[in-house]
């Protein structure tokens, strides 16, 4: 059974996992479900649509699944909240619903940590080992990619993408995509380089990193226009798997733009 403190309010309706573990004053809603091993620290609110994977543990004065921060928003709309395994959401964090325009949904994959007053705004789609530092807020529909690292009172636009091992220094404002491995920075972001130390943390083996290095010379330092220097970049053979998801960032339409020099 699970281990329900007695002055936490918990919907007899909402669907807990035999061991997780509900603490004092928090307040679970009906349309919630915990899976194994989730831990629930006192003063924790979840509500909405909410489905939480394994092991994940939320702490006190987190709100997890509220109704999102649009004006527009209908009462009772039936949109959700997935939330993946071994996730921290620390204190003053909060992570709101999906809307119907945006898909219906807030995604976030695995192993995450959410430091404290950190904020996921509606629809976003965050995927997994990633770190996202205290009082940073991530605006609605923003991507983020794997192992991306977002520094603390960071501000990411709405439908701002964050590529995969990107890292965003403390007190940026990305109002433009961060590209994949990059390192980015300012008030308005721009490029300052490549995430040298999260690509050795992934353990790229030293081949990979001189191609992906090798690709932003071209791509950001030639000066030449994307189109062309993406072509010059397959010309030369660049073909690690690593370089060919830095293309695809680039190719992809976005509605930002991403960070140059």
């Amino acid at each position: 059974m699970p281990d329900l403190h007695p002055c936490a309010v918990v919907d007899p309706a909402a669907k807990l996992a035999d061991d997780v573990e509900v603490g004092a004053y928090a307040v679970v809603g009906p349309q919630v479900e915990l899976g194994p091993g989730v831990e629930v620290r006192p003063h924790a609110h979840i509500r909405g649509r909410t489905t939480i994977g394994a092991h994940t543990r939320i702490f006190p004065f987190a709100v997890v699944g509220e109704e999102p921060q649009d004006k527009d928003f209908p009462k009772n709309g039936a949109t959700e909240l997935r939330i993946g395994e071994r996730n921290v959401i620390r204190e003053h964090s909060s992570i709101h619903l999906g809307t119907p325009e945006g898909g219906g949904c807030t995604l976030i994959g695995d192993d995450n940590l959410f430091m404290n007053g950190s904020h996921v705004g509606h629809d976003a789609q965050i995927a997994s080992q990633i770190i996202v530092a205290s009082n940073v807020a991530l605006g609605g529909h923003c991507e983020i990619q794997d192992f991306a690292v977002i520094g603390g009172l960071c501000g990411v636009h709405q439908f701002a993408r964050i590529g995969e091992s990107a890292i965003v220094a403390g007190l940026s404002g990305v109002a433009r995509d961060a590209p994949p491995f990059s390192m980015v920075a300012g008030e308005r972001t721009t490029l300052r380089g490549i995430n040298k130390v999260g690509l050795r943390r992934r353990g790229f083996s030293p081949a990979v990193c001189r191609e992906i290095k090798r690709a932003y010379h071209i791509i950001f330092y030639s000066e030449l226009r994307l189109e062309v220097a993406l072509k010059r970049v397959r010309e030369e053979g660049l073909a690690c798997e690593e370089v060919g998801r830095l293309l695809n960032f680039l190719a992809t339409p976005s509605p930002r733009g991403f960070s140059r020099r």
